[in-house]
């Protein structure tokens, strides 16, 4: 090493711009003096050196740590977290850029909804113009013609409405008594005593404590007082969830339990709209036939009309189609509605 610094210092004085260092070998040095002293270009030999693999990979580390010390920076968009995260995306745009192979085989065929219902649907569907509306009696002459099933199925009616059911003050829900009922055995059960209300299928404080204690619904429609309200409390998380809890907006909590159970029993049934702005009422039976339906229909359009909400901008009613069970369904023209 003393005498590698010699030299080096004796070709400093010869030239001080060289391009040489330390870490160059004896015999290059030498080679630069001998052609700075005689001004003869000289060539600088190439002097091979055996390494070990253990100093290769040291040397090797050494000028990649030393690389990286000079490319990365601590960050900011040269950052060895940002270098490699611009590789990765680069890399991502080349494998989009890559061509595709092309799907084998031919594209699947899709089906409309009409070819995916049974044989029976299909046929019934044809007798409808879905590009049309209909008047109430007519759609609802349709509606029983085109009944795809076997049993008496249930006739049912759709409104949409232009209402939004999160504001308290739009969301519509009331009963309504259709005069021929809705074609459903109902069992109505009276929290009250049993004297007050005979016509209840189950009626008597105790007996429904019972039956509520044990979790056992059986019934459809329960019926009180508002003096008894405070007593059903306790028993919310049972009849809430099923639809059962007493409200004076439905007519099931009423100072006169017997006439309450009485129209319960008549056919007094409860609407309310969904939380995609629609109600969804069953007006009878197929069995009852195109007029009975049509004055179920009228009644229960003539409430809907009534109850609506004085906040409301706007149309009100926006669309109506009725169904049966399983069946298809049929528009029904607004303006043909003298009530809407």
């Amino acid at each position: 090493m003393a005498k590698k610094a010699e030299l080096y210092e004796k070709l400093k004085k010869l030239n001080k711009k060289t391009e040489l260092t330390l870490r160059n070998t004896i015999a290059e040095i030498e080679a630069e003096i001998a052609q700075l002293g005689d001004g003869k270009t000289v060539e600088k030999p190439v002097v091979e050196t055996e390494q070990k693999p253990a100093e290769i990979e040291t040397k090797a580390e050494t000028e990649s740590e030393t690389e990286e010390k000079e490319t990365f920076a601590k960050a900011g968009k040269r950052s060895e977290k940002s270098v490699k995260e611009a590789e990765a995306e680069a890399g991502r745009q080349a494998r989009k850029e890559l061509p595709t192979e092309e799907k084998k085989g031919p594209a699947p065929k899709i089906r409309s909804k009409l070819e995916r219902r049974g044989r029976k649907y299909q046929e019934m569907a044809k007798k409808i113009d879905k590009t049309a509306v209909y008047a109430l009696a007519d759609a609802l002459k349709l509606v029983t013609e085109t009944s795809p099933t076997k049993f008496d199925a249930t006739v049912e009616i759709h409104a949409r409405l232009g209402v939004d059911p999160k504001q308290a003050d739009q969301n519509v829900r009331a009963t309504v008594v259709l005069p021929h009922g809705n074609g459903k055995t109902v069992r109505v059960a009276a929290f009250v005593p049993a004297d007050q209300a005979k016509s209840a299928d189950i009626a008597g404080e105790q007996e429904i404590l019972a039956l509520l204690d044990k979790e056992q619904l059986d019934f459809d429609i329960l019926v009180t007082t508002p003096a008894n309200m405070s007593k059903l409390g306790k028993y919310a998380r049972v009849l809430g969830p099923k639809g059962l809890m007493p409200n004076p907006k439905t007519g099931t909590v009423s100072n006169e339990p017997e006439k309450a159970v009485q129209e319960a029993k008549a056919g007094k049934v409860e609407y309310r709209v969904d939380k995609q702005a629609i109600i969804h009422l069953g007006i009878g039976k197929v069995s009852f036939g195109p007029e009975k339906l049509t004055e179920n229909a009228q009644v229960f359009l003539s409430s809907l009309a009534a109850n609506k909400p004085s906040s409301l901008k706007g149309v009100y009613i926006q669309s109506i189609s009725l169904s049966s069970t399983m069946g298809p369904s049929v528009k029904i023209d607004n303006g043909a509605l003298n009530m809407l």
